[in-house]
C-alpha cells in the first residue's frame, strides 16, 4: 500500500517538475531585444534632449538631469519590465542609426511612425496624439492665415520628422530642415525663415516663453493629428508587447497628465540664467579640453609612427602611411566619427560615445600630425645624420638620439596649433551625444527657450580657450627661441 502511494507521489512530483520547467521555458523570452534587456538588467533609451516638455535638461537638487514626459514614460516601461533605465543622448537624425546598430534598445523622443521609418524599425501603439502648429513672428500674424500663405516661402522643420513632411507636402514651402529645434527658432527670430512647423505642446511652450512669436491662425493640416510612439528594433514581439502594455496603463490611468505637470515645474523655474545653467557650461568646457588633450596626445603618437612609416624605405609601410593620411585628410571629421561610433558595433566592439569620440579625434589628428612631424624631420640638416653615422650609430640610433629630438623641438609650435584646432573641431562630436561645449550649448537652448544667448556664451568660451592657449604657446615659442 505504501509503495503504491510512493509511486503516485513520484508521478505527481515528476508532473509538477515538468510543468514548472515548461512554464520557465515560456517565461524566458526568445525575443533577442527583450532577452538582451533582461540579461543586462538595463533598458537603454535613446533620445534628443532639446525638446521640452518631452525631454530636456534641468537642474534637479543641484545636478544636471534629463526630465520630461518621455522620460517618465520610459521609466514606467523600465519599471514594468523590472530593469533599470539608462538614457543615451544623440542628435535626432542619429537615433534610428543608433537603434539599428544596437547602441540603444528603444527610442522615445517625440517620434511619429512614418512609412519610411516603419521600413527600418517597429513602433509601439501611440502614447500621445498631438496637433501640429506653425509658429510665426508676431509681426506677421495678419500675413499668414491659411496653408497657401506659406507656398514657396522658407519654413523650418526638424530633419527627418513628421513636421518636415507636412512642410513639404501640405504647406508646399521651401523647407529648411535642421537637426535641432532651437536652431529653427533662432532662424525664425533672425528672419531667416518665415515659419516653423512644431508639435502643439512644444510650440505653445516657445510662445509662452517669448513675446516675439505666436501660433498662426487658420492653419489646418489634412494630417494634423500625429501619433507619437516608441521605436524599437524589428521583430521584437515580446518587447513590443511589454511596451504596449505599459502604454495602455499610462492611457487608462491618465498618467500623462501627471507627467506633463511635473515637466512644466522644471520648464518654468524662475532661477537666474547663470545660476540655472552655469554648471552646464563648466561641464562642457571640461569635456572639450579633455577631448582635445586626448586627441592631440594619441594623435602625436599615431602621427609619429605614420611619419616614420612614410619616410621608411619599406614600400609597404610607405604605401599604408600615404593611403591612411590621404584618406583621413580627404574625408570630413563628422563622417569619421560616425564610422567609428556605429562601425565599432558592426565589428563587435561596443564603444561608448566618449570613447568613440576620443578614438576618432586621435585617428584624425594623427594624419595631420604625421605631416607636421615629417616636415620637422626633413627640416633637420642631413649633415646631422651623416655625423651620427660617422660616430658609429645605426639609422635607428641616429633617428632616436639626434634627428627626432631636434625635429620635435622645431614642430612644438605647430603641435600647439593642432591642439587649438582640435579644441574647435571637437564640437562635431555633439551629434553622437558627447557632453562637450557645443552639446551643452544646445542643451541650454532647448531647456531655456533662448536660441541666441546660449550659443553666444559658447562662442565666448571657445574664444577664451583658444586665445589663452595661443598666448601660452607664443610665450613658450619665444623662450625656446631665446634658448637657441
Amino acid at each position: 500500500m505504501i509503495k503504491k502511494w510512493q509511486k503516485k507521489f513520484a508521478i505527481i512530483l515528476m508532473f509538477l517538475i515538468s510543468l514548472t520547467s515548461l512554464t520557465s521555458v515560456h517565461a524566458e523570452s526568445n525575443d533577442p531585444t527583450m532577452k538582451k534587456v533582461q540579461d543586462k538588467g538595463v533598458l537603454t533609451v535613446g533620445l534628443s534632449a532639446d525638446y521640452a516638455p518631452y525631454e530636456f535638461h534641468a537642474t534637479v537638487d543641484g545636478k544636471d538631469k534629463i526630465v520630461g514626459t518621455d522620460i517618465d514614460i520610459a521609466q514606467k516601461i523600465a519599471d514594468d519590465i523590472g530593469v533599470k533605465l539608462k538614457i543615451e543622448e544623440y542628435g535626432f537624425d542619429a537615433l534610428i542609426g543608433a537603434l539599428k546598430t544596437g547602441k540603444i534598445d528603444m527610442i522615445i523622443s517625440g517620434m511619429s511612425p512614418t512609412p519610411e521609418r516603419l521600413k527600418e524599425v517597429d513602433f509601439s501603439d501611440n502614447y500621445m496624439t498631438v496637433e501640429q502648429k506653425v509658429v510665426i513672428r508676431k509681426e506677421d500674424k495678419d500675413k499668414f492665415n491659411s496653408i497657401d500663405s506659406f507656398k514657396g516661402l522658407k519654413v523650418g522643420a526638424q530633419k527627418q520628422s513628421t513636421q518636415e513632411e507636412l512642410a513639404n507636402n501640405e504647406l508646399h514651402a521651401d523647407t529648411v530642415s535642421l537637426q535641432r529645434l532651437p536652431d529653427i527658432i533662432l532662424q525664425l527670430q533672425n528672419n531667416k525663415i518665415d515659419g516653423a512647423v512644431i508639435e502643439g505642446p512644444v510650440a505653445e511652450a516657445y510662445v509662452a516663453q517669448s513675446n516675439l512669436f505666436t501660433i498662426a491662425d487658420g492653419i489646418s493640416f489634412e494630417n494634423e493629428k500625429k501619433g507619437t510612439a516608441v521605436a524599437i528594433p524589428k521583430n521584437s514581439t515580446d518587447f513590443l508587447d511589454s511596451v504596449n502594455k505599459s502604454i495602455k496603463e499610462i492611457k487608462d490611468e491618465k498618467l500623462l497628465d501627471t507627467y506633463k505637470e511635473d515637466a512644466y515645474k522644471y520648464m518654468f523655474n524662475e532661477e537666474s540664467f547663470f545660476k540655472k545653467y552655469g554648471s552646464f557650461y563648466l561641464k562642457g568646457t571640461a569635456y572639450t579640453v579633455f577631448l582635445a588633450f586626448v586627441g592631440v596626445l594619441f594623435g602625436a603618437v599615431i602621427g609619429a609612427i605614420l611619419a616614420l612609416m612614410k619616410l621608411s624605405k619599406n614600400k609597404l609601410f610607405k604605401f599604408f602611411s600615404i593611403c591612411y593620411i590621404e584618406y583621413v585628410r580627404g574625408t570630413p571629421l563628422l563622417v569619421q566619427i560616425f564610422l567609428v561610433f556605429f562601425g565599432s558595433n558592426v565589428i563587435g566592439f561596443d564603444l561608448s560615445a566618449l570613447a568613440a569620440s576620443c578614438l576618432a579625434l586621435s585617428l584624425n589628428s594623427g594624419a595631420y600630425v604625421a605631416e607636421i612631424i615629417r616636415a620637422g624631420i626633413n627640416a633637420v640638416d642631413k649633415g646631422q645624420t651623416e655625423a651620427a653615422r660617422s660616430l658609429g650609430m645605426n639609422q635607428f640610433q641616429s633617428m632616436k638620439l639626434i634627428v627626432f629630438p631636434q625635429a620635435i623641438k622645431n614642430i612644438l609650435p605647430a603641435l600647439g596649433n593642432e591642439f587649438v584646432t582640435v579644441i574647435k573641431e571637437s564640437s562635431v562630436v555633439s551629434v553622437i551625444g558627447v557632453s562637450e561645449l557645443m552639446f551643452q550649448g544646445g542643451v541650454v537652448q532647448g531647456a531655456s527657450f533662448k536660441p541666441f544667448l546660449p550659443i553666444m556664451i559658447v562662442s565666448l568660451i571657445y574664444f577664451m580657450l583658444t586665445f589663452t592657449l595661443s598666448r601660452i604657446l607664443g610665450v613658450a615659442e619665444r623662450r625656446m627661441g631665446t634658448n637657441d
